[in-house]
């Protein structure tokens, strides 16, 4: 079988290779000048500036039509007729020909009057998917795999948007429920946020509820918002769809933002500057709840669900961002940086001594993205590009240093040197069937994705490496969203629970990737065919290595020296190869409702980075999902 996945995948790259990751578009109109703080060496900080809907076209987001901002983005309207090809003029790219979920662009504000608005999303999932193999417990031995097998899962969107004329706008949005509602439950991955270790029909999550002030010289915004930048990598605000997988949480923080437009308000220059308090991201939680809230009988450790090492009420973070955006007819680039300073409270076991862990850290963080037509008409070219570094210190990292026998002394921190990227590149020929903007839609789109981010395979050397992104920057649906999520999640599980001391193992809450990229190099790419305006057929694949030998940092080196999660030959890097598969339909009915029919199915075939210590490799991987979700 495995014979067959070089020719394979070689045929898919080739059919894909014009392509890019435009699976991170942004939700209708907006100066989305987002600016994001590291998220690398997995205690980055994720800040990113969005400066408002309705304030004109930006990094994300930027103009019409961005994933559905058309006119009726499912479908409705593209009646009988002969198909034509326009010259290129003829027809501006949009971002819902790449991506189209059927939803429509919020009203804009009324200059004559106050108005109201509410949209909404309700999303169910049914997946099914092989048995994980994970490192079983000391104290469970039969636990070797992750125990999920199938389950169903759903959330509720909801968005609300006041307008009083074009003067001021406030703008809230409610996840009213999400959750795992029925099937099977994780076990021992509790210590990493959304374990899935518990049913819960109702959690109620607060996202955005902010107050967005145009003036004469820019934007001003305030309350808790969303942060994002480029393409999602580092700041993701966990409302982009992909072309496979979900998004998640992503980044909230309480912020003050001004960005301006110095050369005239639809001027090509916007400046933005930002204070914010994260509330959540994918490297600190305000509330503390990046921990599972799963009371275990059976370790004294847990009271009442809360894990004892844990001595505050989560990450205090706060940060600064500053960008630069230059805007033209064919496309954007930015730059932005950010300086963030991270603060944990931790204790010892017995639940005295408390010891904090702290970051400080900055990010450079350049972004960008273009489209032209192709000569001849009826088809477009696009692309999108995203690279970071971050620098600084944290004792949020991994290291095999000797602990001090009093944590109040503090632990020498290390140098935080990471960085990651990603671009793509991709083509969309535009089918045509009437005048109106609602007849056109993207009839086949074949893109490619590369991306990079850095390792570390050497926890005692004083320096972190890895770069983590955002989870909701999704690249494919088995290797990093569940093997590698699940294996950072069952490490760390293992090392609070069973190999740490009376001192707290430091940086443990950065190990789980929780479905980010980190330490990999990939080569993803996608094809969509359309063959007609409300039915996607679409196909991709993942060819992915390890950019550093893969390492489970808090493994005992004693214990026969460093090994991967698997306890296997840490020198194997190549993480394999997945294919997948998928069908989306959108169903229009009337204005008010579409309907979201799908399924999605992965096969995940392991590289060497998965044998365990007996070279044992890890069995191939499988997963099905079906897809129901209702939008307003």
């Amino acid at each position: 079988m495995r014979r067959l996945l070089v020719p394979l995948a070689s045929l898919a790259l080739a059919v894909a290779l014009p392509s890019p990751g435009a699976a991170q578009p942004a939700e209708g109109p907006g100066l989305e000048v987002s600016t994001s703080a590291p998220s690398g060496a997995d205690a980055s900080p994720d800040a990113s500036l969005d400066a408002g809907p309705d304030a004109g076209p930006g990094l994300n987001g930027a103009g019409p039509g961005a994933n559905g901002a058309g006119p009726s983005a499912n479908g409705a309207g593209a009646g009988p007729g002969v198909e034509q090809t326009p010259p290129p003029a003829a027809v501006a790219f949009e971002r819902r020909f790449v991506i189209d979920t059927g939803r429509a662009p919020p009203p804009p504000p009324d200059p004559t009057r106050a108005t109201f608005s509410v949209e909404g999303e309700y999303q169910l999932r049914y997946r099914a998917m092989t048995s994980l193999r994970l490192e079983a417990p000391a104290s469970d031995p039969a636990a070797t795999t992750l125990g999920q097998h199938q389950f169903i899962a759903h959330w509720l969107r909801l968005t609300s948007r006041f307008h009083y004329k074009d003067k001021a706008s406030v703008v809230a949005q409610l996840d009213l429920v999400r959750g795992l509602i029925a099937g099977d439950t994780t076990q021992h991955v509790d210590q990493v946020r959304d374990a899935r270790a518990a049913l819960s029909w109702a959690e109620v999550h607060p996202r955005y509820l902010y107050l967005e002030v145009p003036t004469a010289i820019g934007v001003v915004r305030a309350g808790q918002q969303g942060a994002h930048w480029g393409m999602g990598l580092v700041a993701n605000d966990g409302e982009r769809p992909s072309l496979f997988g979900d998004y998640t949480r992503g980044s909230l923080v309480e912020r003050a933002l001004l960005a301006a437009t110095p050369m005239g308000r639809d001027g090509p220059l916007v400046l933005t500057v930002a204070g914010d308090l994260v509330f959540e991201d994918n490297a600190a939680d305000l509330l503390g709840n990046d921990v599972d809230d799963v009371d275990d009988v059976d370790d004294v450790d847990d009271v009442d669900g809360v894990e004892r090492q844990d001595a505050g009420a989560g990450d205090l973070a706060v940060q600064a961002v500053v960008s630069a955006l230059w805007r033209a007819r064919r496309g954007e680039v930015g730059i932005y940086g950010a300086l963030r300073r991270q603060t944990r409270e931790r204790r010892t076991r017995a639940g005295v001594v408390p010891y904090t862990e702290a970051l400080t850290a900055g990010v450079i963080d350049v972004a960008g993205r273009f489209d032209a037509p192709v000569p001849g008409g009826g088809a477009h070219v696009y692309g999108e590009l995203e690279a970071a570094a971050v620098l600084g210190a944290t004792t949020f990292a991994p290291s095999d240093a000797d602990l001090p026998s009093v944590p109040r002394v503090g632990r020498a921190p290390a140098a935080v040197r990471s960085v990651g990227g990603a671009a793509t590149l991709g083509a969309v020929h535009v089918a045509v069937r009437g005048p109106r903007p609602a007849d056109r839609w993207g009839r086949v789109v074949t893109e490619l994705e590369v991306g990079y981010a850095s390792g570390d395979d050497d926890p005692g050397d004083g320096v972190a490496r890895r770069f983590t992104f955002d989870p909701s920057h999704n690249v494919g649906l088995l290797l990093f969203d569940e093997v590698l999520a699940w294996k950072t999640a069952r490490a760390a599980t293992l090392t609070e629970k069973e190999r740490s001391g009376e001192v707290p193992a430091p940086g443990l809450r950065a190990l789980p990737s929780k479905g980010g990229v980190f330490g990999a190099a990939y080569v993803n790419p996608r094809l969509v065919v359309r063959p007609a305006r409300w039915l996607d057929l679409k196909a991709g694949a993942v060819i992915a290595h390890a950019t550093a030998d893969p390492v489970d940092p808090y493994r005992d080196p004693d214990d026969g020296g460093l090994a991967n999660y698997d306890g296997g030959d840490r020198r194997r890097r190549d993480l394999g190869v997945e294919l997948d598969l998928g069908v989306d339909a959108r169903i229009a009915m009337g204005r008010l409702l579409t309907i979201q029919l799908g399924t999605e199915a992965g096969a995940f075939f392991p590289g060497g980075a998965f044998n365990d210590a007996a070279g044992t490799e890890l069995p191939d991987q499988f997963l099905l999902t079906l897809k129901l979700g209702l939008i307003h």
